[in-house]
């Protein structure tokens, strides 16, 4: 399996004062990298496009870091072909996570008063931020950053969020747990989720419009991930649901359900067709704000939930798209 590793740029902006503690930093950035490929993944290291011009230490950057031979010359090739994968963005189809990086769009991501690119790409991935060992700051397996967005009447809403984060190969060791569990439900595109349906989400039945929805998605797209994640906290829900009404509440999910107004005017295209044949309103949906898209669910009886629909947003009587 193949994971993004997220270059967190906050972590090289103070300068190493000397080149002695910058080949420190870069000589555990590496033994970072390596021990989660030791974890048994291949890994992309995602970077800002201007990577290599990194000042390391007072006149001292990272091109003159590539070419010092006091460093030793396997760590520099290590980086040289690691580095390849620029900017944060390249390969991630997502137009979401271009505009975070030109400093548009409805989110940004802050970490103690700056606005931090990486941290927030890392977190719209799923994927590990690393970090070089810079600031005292850095020394810690999680990082909690500010996520602001745009909510659908345009204003701002305040979240913290948590990213898996590592800038030694102790904090590697700690994510090992997660690691085992993005190595067993990792899924490489949409083609792969829908075939693993039944093995990722045995209390969830998909209707079959669906299976095209899913099988869309693209390999490094940004909706990928937020996808499977909501729909694991949905079969984390249905899992427990035994008596009584289906509720999401103590799961990190944001549901939400049309009004009448809206199931008046545009019910038929909240109806879909069930694996049992039956035709059903798909009124309750999750809400994926990072990429505005919507996952339309109907919960039929305690240990089974349809998924009737997984795209953007539906239109409503407020919102025509």
């Amino acid at each position: 399996m193949k994971l993004d590793l997220i270059l967190n740029e906050l972590s090289l902006q103070n300068h190493a004062p000397d080149e002695q503690i910058a080949r420190q930093w870069m000589s555990g950035f590496i033994k970072t990298i390596k021990a989660v490929k030791a974890q048994g993944l291949k890994v992309d290291l995602r970077t800002k496009e201007d990577f290599h011009t990194t000042i390391l230490a007072p006149n001292y950057p990272l091109r003159r870091w590539l070419n010092d031979h006091e460093v030793d010359q396997v760590e520099r090739s290590f980086v040289k072909v690691l580095a390849t994968k620029t900017p944060f963005s390249t390969e991630i189809k997502n137009l979401e996570i271009q505009e975070i990086e030109n400093n548009v769009g409805s989110s940004e991501f802050w970490y103690q008063g700056e606005q931090a690119i990486g941290l927030g790409v890392a977190y719209m991935l799923d994927a590990i931020a690393l970090s070089l060992l810079s600031e005292q700051c850095w020394d810690c397996s999680c990082l909690k950053i500010e996520l602001r967005q745009l909510d659908e009447n345009g204003e701002i809403i305040h979240d913290i969020v948590e990213i898996i984060h590592a800038s030694c190969s102790k904090h590697v060791q700690e994510h090992g747990t997660w690691i085992k569990k993005r190595i067993l439900t990792g899924v490489s595109d949409g083609v792969d989720l829908w075939n693993r349906r039944e093995e990722l989400f045995p209390n969830l039945e998909f209707c079959d419009a669906v299976s095209k929805q899913l099988q869309n998605i693209r390999a490094g797209q940004l909706e990928l991930q937020t996808v499977v994640k909501a729909l694991f906290e949905l079969q984390n829900c249905c899992q427990t649901w035994n008596t009584g009404s289906f509720s999401v509440k103590e799961h990190p999910i944001e549901e939400s359900v049309e009004s009448e107004a809206t199931l008046n005017k545009y019910s038929k295209e909240r109806t879909f067709r069930c694996p049992d044949g039956k035709e059903r309103l798909f009124e309750r949906h999750v809400k994926l704000r990072l990429c505005n898209w919507r996952i339309h669910f109907f919960p039929e009886k305690p240990g089974k939930v349809n998924v009737g629909y997984v795209g953007r947003h539906l239109p409503t009587v407020k919102y025509r798209t």
